[in-house]
C-alpha cells in the first residue's frame, strides 16, 4: 500500500568488465546509490552537490547537439510543468471535496427530491417556489422525518430528525476511520507536523503516496461531513503535497534527488493553503513561515505560480456558487476606530490563552491516548467522540450546521436583507437610509437568544476540539480554531455595539459614535477573534494576517488583524514557545530542529560519540579492510555511516561513507564480478597498489566515498554546531583535532542534547 518516497528507479547499466579493470567496477552508477532508508534523514549538502553535478553535465552536453539542447530546455522547464500539474490537480480535488462536503453535510438533515446530488442550497436555487425571506425553504427539499411521516412539526418529528442526524454522523465517521485504518494509516490527522518534518529532510515512505492521497481525499469528505469539530484546510496541505510527490516521480530530476523533491513539496504546501482558504499569497507565505525548512528564491516564484494555478482552478469550479474562492467572503462598509483597538487586543489575549490551553490539553490527551488502552481502539474512540458531538450539537442551531457556514454567518455584516437571528435588531420605522449604511440599533430578542446559544457553542467547541484533534481520521485545526475565535469575537462585537448605542455620551464613544451612526461592525470583531485564536494555536503571524484579509477582502482591516495576531503570539509564547504542530512533532519524536536559539554553553566534545566508557568509534581504513570485515561491521552495528581513516594507528580522516551505499555496492559487486570474494581488500584510495596475482582482486569504492565530510573541532561551541545543523541541513558532523578523528555528532545527538538542556526526556527522539 505504501509507496517509497525516495527510491530512485534507474535501471542497472549492463557492463562486461574483464579482470583487468575489476577495480573500476564502481566508476559507473548502479541502482539506488545515494538513496536513504525509511525513517532516516537526508544529507542536504550531498543532495545539493549531486544536483549541481547533474546540472553541470546537462549544460556541457547541451552544446553537443540540437537534441541535447532541447533536452536541457525540457529539464529547465520541468519544474514549471510540475507546478502547473500540482496546481491543476490540487485545485480540482479541493473543488470536488468542497462540493461533496456540502452535499453530505446536508444529507444528515434531509434530501433533495428533484436531484439527489443537490445540497440544500442548490436544491432551493432551482426551485420556483422559493421566496427571498424563506430562501432555505422549498418543497423540493424535505427533511427525513417529513419524507417518512409526512409531518413537518411536533416532538416525534424533531426526535426522528435528531436520531437520523446522529445516525448519519456515526455512519460517516465509522466509514472514515475504517478506510484510514485498513488502507492508509498515514491518512489520519492534519498532516502538517509530518509535512514540516519531511521538508526538514526526514524520510517517511508512503506518507505522500498514491494510496494516502486517495484515502485522505475520500475520508476528509466523510470526516468533515460527520459534523466533528475539525476542518479540511490542514489536510488539504497534505493532499497537495501528495499531488506534488506524485508528479515528482514522473521526472528523474526530482525522483532521484530528495533535496529537489522538497523544493517541489514546499510549493505544493503553498498550493494546498491557496485552495484551502482561497488565499494564494497567504499560501506562499504560509509555506515560507510555517512549513518549509529550505526555501530559496526559485522556490518562492514556483510556489507563487502553483498557488496561482490552484486558485484559478478552484475559481473555475466555483464550488460555493458565489464566484468567490471561499465560503465566507464579506465586505464591511464601516471603518474601524482607534478606540476599538482595545477590544481587538483583548481578543488577541483571549486567542493566546485559548491557544495555550488547547495545546496543553490536547497534547496531554494525545499522550494519554498513546500510553493507555485508548490507543488500541481508535475506531471506538472516533465513534464515541462522534456520538457525543452529534448528540450535543443538534439542539443548538449554531453547532448543528457545518463550521464553515457558522463562521460565514458570524463574519457577516447585518444588512437590511439578512434573515439571521444575529441580525434581529429593533428597527426605527422612520429610518430612510441607503441599504449599506444602517445605523446601530438596539438588539432584539433574537440577538439575545443567539448570544446564549453562541456562548454554549463556544464552550462546546473549546472542549470537544481538544478531544477531536489527533484521532485516527483526517482532522484539520484551522476551522475549529477560527470558529472559537469568531464566536468569542461576535459576542464581544455585539456587546461593544450595544454599549456604543446605549451609552453614546460616554467619553470613549463621544468622538466617533454619534446617535444614528453606523459605528461598530460585530462581524469585524468575529474576524479579528478568528485570527487571534488561529494565531494562538499555530503561532502564525504574517501569513495569518494575509490569509485573513484575502479571505474577507478587507484590506483596510489589516491593522486590527496585525494587533490581534501579535498580541495572541506574545501571550501564547509567554506560556510556551511551541505551536500545536511543533508540539505534535515533539510528541511523535520526529527529528526536527526548530529555529529557537540555543543559548547553553556546551562544546562539541560534550555531545560527540563515543563518550567515556563507550566502545571506540566504528571505522573503516582506506586500504586495509576486507569485504568480510566491512560486512561484519555492517551486521554488528546499526550506524548510518562510517568514517574512513588512513589507518587505525593514525586515525587521520579521509572521508565518510554511507551504510546503505556500502551494502548496495558490495551486493552489486558480488553479483556482477567473479573476482570479488570475502577476503578482497576494499580500497578507498585513488590508485590501489600492485598486488600479486595469487591475491583476490581488490574492490575500489572511492566513488561512494564522501571526500569532504563536514568537520568541526572538539572545542567548537554547541551553539555554532546547532546553527550549522539547522542552516546546512546536516545529517552528521565529524569531530577532529589536528586532522585526527575524535568522534561523530549526528542530528539525533543534537536533538537529544537540546532535550536534555531543556530538562526533557532525551529518549523522546525516537527516529534516526
Amino acid at each position: 500500500m505504501a509507496e517509497a518516497e525516495g527510491i530512485s528507479s534507474a535501471t542497472p547499466t549492463e557492463e562486461t568488465n574483464d579482470a583487468g579493470n575489476l577495480m573500476d567496477f564502481l566508476d559507473e552508477p548502479f541502482p539506488d546509490v545515494g538513496t536513504y532508508e525509511d525513517f532516516h534523514t537526508i544529507d542536504w549538502l550531498r543532495e545539493k552537490s549531486r544536483d549541481t553535478d547533474r546540472h553541470r553535465k546537462i549544460t556541457s552536453k547541451s552544446k553537443e547537439s540540437i537534441w541535447e539542447f532541447i533536452k536541457s530546455l525540457l529539464d529547465a522547464w520541468s519544474g514549471w510543468l510540475v507546478m502547473l500539474l500540482i496546481g491543476l490537480l490540487s485545485g480540482t480535488l479541493a473543488g470536488v471535496i468542497d462540493l461533496a462536503v456540502d452535499w453530505m453535510t446536508d444529507l444528515k438533515e434531509g434530501v433533495c427530491l428533484s436531484a439527489l446530488w443537490y445540497s440544500h442550497e442548490q436544491c432551493c436555487w432551482t426551485s420556483n417556489e422559493t421566496t427571498f425571506a424563506d430562501r432555505d425553504k422549498c418543497p423540493q427539499w424535505q427533511k427525513w422525518a417529513e419524507l417518512m411521516t409526512g409531518y413537518t412539526e411536533g416532538a416525534g418529528v424533531y426526535l426522528l430528525n435528531y436520531f437520523l442526524y446522529v445516525l448519519w454522523a456515526l455512519f460517516f465517521s465509522f466509514l472514515a476511520v475504517s478506510l484510514v485504518r485498513v488502507f492508509a494509516p498515514y491518512a489520519c490527522g492534519s498532516g502538517i507536523p509530518e509535512i514540516k518534518t519531511i521538508l526538514s529532510g526526514f524520510i517517511i515512505r508512503g506518507y505522500l503516496g498514491k494510496w494516502t492521497l486517495l484515502i485522505k481525499t475520500v475520508t476528509l469528505v466523510l470526516a468533515v461531513s460527520s459534523g466533528l469539530s475539525l476542518g479540511k484546510e490542514g489536510p488539504l496541505v497534505h493532499v497537495a503535497c501528495c499531488c506534488g510527490n506524485l508528479f515528482c516521480s514522473l521526472f528523474s530530476k526530482y525522483s532521484k534527488n530528495e533535496g529537489k523533491r522538497r523544493e517541489v513539496l514546499s510549493a505544493a504546501a503553498a498550493a494546498g493553503v491557496s485552495v484551502a482558504f482561497g488565499a494564494p499569497i497567504g499560501g506562499v507565505l504560509f509555506s515560507l513561515e510555517e512549513v518549509s525548512y529550505y526555501f530559496p528564491l526559485k522556490t518562492l516564484w514556483r510556489s507563487f505560480f502553483a498557488a496561482l494555478v490552484a486558485a484559478f482552478t478552484l475559481r473555475s469550479i466555483n464550488p460555493f456558487g458565489n464566484n468567490r474562492l471561499v465560503l465566507f467572503y464579506v465586505e464591511y462598509h464601516t471603518p474601524w476606530y482607534m478606540a476599538e483597538l482595545v477590544p481587538f487586543i483583548l481578543l488577541g489575549v483571549f486567542g493566546g490563552l485559548w491557544g495555550t490551553l488547547f495545546i496543553r490539553c490536547n497534547i496531554a490527551w494525545c499522550r494519554r491516548r498513546k500510553t493507555t488502552l485508548l490507543g488500541k481502539y481508535p475506531v471506538l474512540e472516533v465513534i464515541v467522540v462522534t456520538g457525543i458531538t452529534a448528540v450535543l450539537a443538534f439542539p443548538n442551531p449554531y453547532t448543528r450546521r457545518s463550521t464553515s457556514e457558522l463562521i460565514s454567518e458570524l463574519f457577516n455584516d447585518c444588512g437590511s436583507l439578512e434573515s439571521s437571528q444575529l441580525c434581529d435588531y429593533i428597527n426605527n420605522p422612520n429610518m430612510s437610509r441607503p441599504v449599506d449604511d444602517i445605523p446601530d440599533r438596539p438588539a432584539g430578542p433574537g440577538v439575545y437568544s443567539a448570544l446564549w446559544q453562541l456562548t454554549l457553542a463556544l464552550v462546546f467547541k473549546i472542549v470537544i476540539t481538544i478531544f477531536t484533534f489527533g484521532m485516527k481520521i483526517p482532522s484539520g485545526l484551522f476551522i475549529p480554531s477560527m470558529a472559537v475565535g469568531a464566536i468569542a469575537g461576535r459576542i464581544v462585537g455585539i456587546a461593544v455595539e450595544q454599549m456604543a448605542y446605549h451609552h453614546h455620551d460616554w467619553i470613549i464613544f463621544k468622538n466617533w459614535c454619534r446617535p444614528g451612526a453606523d459605528c461598530v461592525t460585530p462581524g469585524l470583531y468575529a474576524m479579528v477573534g478568528a485570527a487571534a485564536c488561529l494565531g494562538g494555536v499555530t503561532r502564525m503571524t504574517v501569513s495569518l494576517v494575509v490569509i485573513m484579509f484575502e479571505l474577507t477582502g478587507g484590506l483596510e482591516y489589516i491593522v486590527p488583524l496585525m494587533a490581534a495576531a501579535v498580541t495572541s503570539k506574545w501571550v501564547a509564547d509567554a506560556f510556551g514557545k511551541e505551536g500545536i504542530y511543533e508540539a505534535h512533532i515533539q510528541l511523535n519524536g520526529y527529528p526536527y530542529l526548530d529555529q529557537d536559539e540555543f543559548t547553553h554553553r556546551t562544546l562539541a566534545t560534550d555531545v560527540m560519540r563515543p563518550r567515556r566508557n563507550e566502545p571506540p568509534l566504528a571505522l573503516l581504513t582506506q586500504d586495509s579492510t576486507t569485504v568480510e570485515d566491512v560486512e561484519t561491521l555492517i551486521k554488528d552495528t546499526d550506524y548510518n555511516g562510517f568514517p574512513v581513516v588512513v589507518s587505525h594507528e593514525s586515525e587521520r580522516l579521509i572521508g565518510f561513507v554511507q551504510r546503505r551505499d556500502l551494502i548496495l555496492a558490495i551486493k552489486s559487486a558480488r553479483q556482477k564480478q567473479d573476482g570479488v570474494v570475502s577476503n578482497s581488500v576494499v580500497h578507498f584510495t585513488e590508485d590501489a597498489p600492485q598486488i600479486p596475482a595469487s591475491n583476490p582482486q581488490p574492490l575500489k569504492l572511492r566513488r561512494i566515498l564522501n571526500l569532504s565530510p563536514f568537520t568541526v573541532t572538539d572545542h567548537t561551541p554547541m551553539e555554532t554546531v546547532v546553527d550549522i545543523f539547522r542552516k546546512l541541513g546536516l545529517r552528521q558532523c565529524l569531530v577532529t583535532r589536528s586532522g585526527r578523528l575524535l568522534g561523530i555528532i549526528t542530528k539525533k545527538d543534537v536533538l537529544r542534547h537540546m532535550a536534555q538542556m531543556m530538562n526533557q526526556d532525551p529518549e523522546s527522539i525516537m527516529f534516526n
